[in-house]
């Protein structure tokens, strides 16, 4: 029996496609658990429109993400922290800091994206790297400068 999956199955396939199964498994399982619906003609058409229009928005997406990494290497961000005598900071610098950072900067970036190179956070000061995701695999990568307070 052929059906569309609705939704990614362990060890079957991914959402979208069109698999083939031993009848009890469609009808006692996976339809009615929602995973999948059977794979009619009329179901085939509305899955190729919805591909088509899908893989149209997914090129706009693409694009837009691909621009914005482009802005995000280019970008130099430099955050002063309250540093001791020993020259760890008081605290850290994380994701949220270098979210705001960006933002000083003109670019909208959501904090979860961002990941320290190697920490969780900074505790020293010096040059770190952060990769933004802009896009599933379109990334940026971000200079970070961490300098002491002018305090």
């Amino acid at each position: 029996m052929e059906i569309i999956l609705k939704q990614d199955v362990a060890n079957l396939g991914h959402r979208d496609e069109i698999v083939k199964v031993k009848n009890g498994y469609a009808v006692n399982y996976l339809i009615p658990q929602g995973m999948a619906i059977l794979a009619t003609e009329s179901a085939k058409k509305v899955l190729a429109e919805n591909l088509r229009q899908r893989a149209h928005k997914e090129a706009k997406f693409r694009a837009d993400a691909e621009e914005l990494a482009a802005k995000l290497n280019e970008l130099v961000l430099t955050i002063s922290a309250k540093v001791g005598n020993n020259g760890k900071i008081f605290g850290s610098v994380n994701n949220i800091q270098i979210a705001e950072a960006i933002v000083a900067n003109g670019i909208e970036v959501d904090r979860r994206n961002i990941s320290i190179n190697g920490f969780d956070n900074i505790k020293e000061t010096g040059e770190y790297t952060a990769t933004i995701r802009c896009y599933k695999d379109i990334k940026a990568e971000v200079k970070i400068t961490v300098v002491a307070d002018a305090e």
